[in-house]
Order: C-alpha cells, then structure tokens, then sequence
C-alpha cells in the first residue's frame, strides 16, 4: 500500500492533477508508473473522464479473474466516436474486453460483409444519384429517340438511260483505329454479374473492385472505355439478383466482312469418262493382249486392285520390268492415262519407286499390287 501511495505522489507531482485522477490513470496501468504517465500523456491530457452506467440485467464481458460490478471508464471522444461509428452500417460489432476495475479496452470486430442484395442495391442507387435513368420495355429512356443505324454497304448505281450501264459503288471501310460506339449490358446476378453474353464475375473478386466502384459512382470503367477507343460507351444495367447466372446460348452469325477469292469458282475435277461393261472388257481383252508372254520362261500371276474399286489378274514372265505393270494399267484403263498414280505392295506396303527392275528382283512373283492415286 505504501508503495501505491507513493506511486500517487509521484503521479500528481509530474502531472500536476488530483489524486483520483491519479489513482484512475495507475489503476488503469496495473500501478505501472511510467505506463500511467505514458496513457495520460496520450490519452488523458486532453480528454475529460465520465463514468458509464452498467446496464441494467446485463451482464458484462469480464476478466478471466471474475465478474466485476465496478462501471466501464471511457472518455468524451469515446462517446462521439461511438455515434459516428454506429451511423456506419459496414462497422463490425463493438466488444469490451480487459483492463482494471475501472477501465476497459474497447475491441471492434470485422466489418460487415455485403449481401449480394446489398451489392446490386448500392450499384443502383449510385448510378440513379448520378443521372441513370430508368429504362422501358421498348429499351429506350424517356424522351429518347430511336436512333436507326446507316447502311455502310456499297451497292450499285442504275444507269440513267437503258443502255447505260450500272457501276458499283463501295462502301464505307472503317479502320481498326478508328473510334467506334459500344453497348454494354451489365447484368447484375444473385453471385456476380457479366457483361453482354460472357462469363460470370464474383462481386467478392478483387479484380472487380474498381469495375464496381467506378458503376458506383456513375462513371464509366476503364475496360469499357478501352473497347469505344474514344468513342461513346452506352451502359445498361439489368437487374437479376433473384436469379441464378445462365450463360445464354450464341446464336450463329454470318461473317460479314470481306476477301478475295483465289482461282476459279470451283476447282477443275478430272473425271473418267463413263464406260460401258463392254468398253471395259473389250480394254481389258486388249491390253492382256499387249503383254508379251515367253511360255518358255518362268510364268507368275499378278493381281492388280485397282483404285477404281476393279480387278485385274494378268500373267507374266519373271523378267517382267514394274513398268509393264503401269503399261498394263492404263492399257486397261484408259482414264488412268491422264492420273498420277503409285503402284504399291501389301503387307508391308511399299511403293515401287524403282519401275526398272524385274518382277523376280522387285519380290512380285505371285503378289497383290495396289494402285493408289496421288
């Protein structure tokens, strides 16, 4: 107690204030002097000391040492910050925790989170304060005309008498860099909102932020005034917090623009004449006819599939070069003359590049050959 009484003295001796002021400030520090010093150096020399009533069949937050039925101590500043603190709707909730007796330290919680209702509720009322207006069903504000766009097609000019000729007229051509007016419909959803037919955005996102604080404050936002390149930007807000996102479907659009058409219409086609079964026979009789045979040599069937879906089973010698098989080919087709085609084996297949060699040294005695169009 001694020590207490003391730690007063020396109190009222530097602060020069009375000893209950004192006493308050020690107490407060847990009889820390040079902690008390410090508090009313910062706090207490400017600010007057009331007392808070203790609310009546309440109960108050207290130490862990016990409740406590001595009244909360805060200053004028305090009560006026309080005021203003409370007409704050995002201000968290307000708790007392720690200190003395006489003393508490005031904890203030985490603000309040905004309810998607609350969010597009605030994005519209800003935009009405800076000159939004509502719009009706036609799309068009009150005493809007209707604005109808220019046609920027070309087209042709009619001749003035009957043998004059009409003369095309092109149209406008707009360039890349110039500026150009945007429409956007920003739709406001239940967790988000997009923009036209994109993708929806969390209003929690903080790369949204700035989009939504600009709407917010009835200005444009930067990505929108990035599209216009300097043009105008005409902004509607459709209201769909009661709504869960859905993505509309695309519809299909035509190209539009322009090119330049390469070549001829349609590319030539070389096609075979049609055939009748007879034609076909009588080429086929005539070209087995073409290959000279040695029966007295080695003899070897080859069968030739042909690219048009037919078949060809022809004998030779085995001295037989590949390009008699070609020969053979257009013998009896001729169409074929006209087409690049390979000759090919089966498993594995192999192109007969080399046509000189010999049916024996090519390894095509008794085989399957494939022709195949390039």
């Amino acid at each position: 107690m001694a020590s207490q009484e003391e730690s007063v003295r020396e109190f009222v001796a530097v602060t020069d204030v009375d000893e209950e002021r004192a006493r308050f400030f020690l107490e407060s520090a847990g009889w820390n002097l040079q902690l008390a010093l410090a508090s009313f150096f910062e706090d207490g020399a400017d600010d007057d000391i009331v007392t808070l009533p203790q609310p009546e069949g309440g109960s108050s937050v207290s130490r862990s040492a016990g409740p406590s039925n001595q009244p909360r101590v805060a200053s004028f500043r305090d009560l006026m910050q309080e005021a203003e603190d409370d007409s704050d709707e995002e201000e968290g909730q307000r708790f007392f925790a720690g200190g003395s007796e006489r003393s508490g330290q005031q904890i203030v919680g985490p603000p309040k989170k905004k309810s998607s209702n609350e969010v597009v509720e605030d994005l519209f009322r800003g935009a009405k304060e800076h000159g939004a207006v509502p719009l009706d069903r036609s799309g068009k504000g009150p005493g809007e005309p209707s604005k109808s766009q220019a046609f920027l097609g070309g087209g042709y000019r009619l001749g003035a008498a009957p043998e004059e000729e009409s003369t095309y007229v092109a149209g406008e051509r707009q360039t890349s860099n110039s500026q150009q007016d945007v429409h956007v419909v920003l739709k406001l959803w239940k967790s988000g909102f997009s923009l036209d037919n994109g993708d929806l955005r969390s209003y929690n996102d903080p790369e949204n932020a700035s989009f939504l604080e600009a709407i917010r404050r009835g200005e444009i936002p930067m990505e929108l005034r990035q599209r216009s390149r300097g043009g105008q930007v005409n902004l509607d807000m459709e209201d769909h917090r009661d709504e869960d996102f859905t993505k509309p479907k695309v519809a299909f659009k035509a190209f539009g623009g322009e090119g330049q058409k390469l070549g001829s219409a349609t590319p030539e086609l070389v096609s075979a004449p049609p055939t009748s079964q007879q034609d076909q026979a009588a080429n086929e009789a005539q070209a087995s006819a073409s290959i000279t045979l040695d029966t007295s040599q080695p003899v070897t069937n080859i069968q030739i599939r042909l690219a048009d879906g037919g078949r060809l089973v022809q004998k030779f010698n085995h001295t037989h070069r590949v390009s008699d098989l070609r020969q053979f080919v257009v013998a009896a087709r001729p169409a074929m003359a006209a087409r690049e085609f390979v000759l090919m084996t089966t498993f594995p297949n192999k192109e007969l590049s080399d046509e000189n060699q010999t049916l024996q040294q090519a390894n095509l005695l008794n085989a399957v050959i494939v022709q195949r169009l390039k």
